[in-house]
């Protein structure tokens, strides 16, 4: 598993610990990523996706997944989020009365 957000891209940076005594040390600092199941209203099933907790965030004032997936240019959504894109565009072409 990538340390990386689905949905706002951020991975882990470096930095340096820095004691008392002002010794410095390389360390890692992670994102807060969490396995978060989304409910698909189009494609009428849960999504699984690690994302930060500013994903979360940015996905609930979109109006829930399908709305953020596909309002959201393609230019700024990860890989991950591209492929749901075309699952959910191609199941709401097929659910749309002709």
């Amino acid at each position: 598993m990538s340390k990386k957000c689905a949905v706002s891209g951020k991975k882990p940076m470096s930095g340096n610990n820095v004691s008392h005594s002002k010794r410095h040390t390389r360390r890692v600092f992670n994102p807060n990523l969490q396995s978060v199941a989304i409910y698909s209203e189009i494609l009428a099933a849960p999504v699984t996706l690690r994302i930060s907790s500013k994903g979360l965030r940015t996905i609930e004032k979109n109006g829930g997944l399908d709305l953020y997936v596909l309002n959201t240019p393609v230019s700024k959504l990860s890989a991950e989020c591209k492929k749901l894109r075309n699952r959910i565009s191609t199941a709401k072409v097929k659910k749309q009365p002709k």
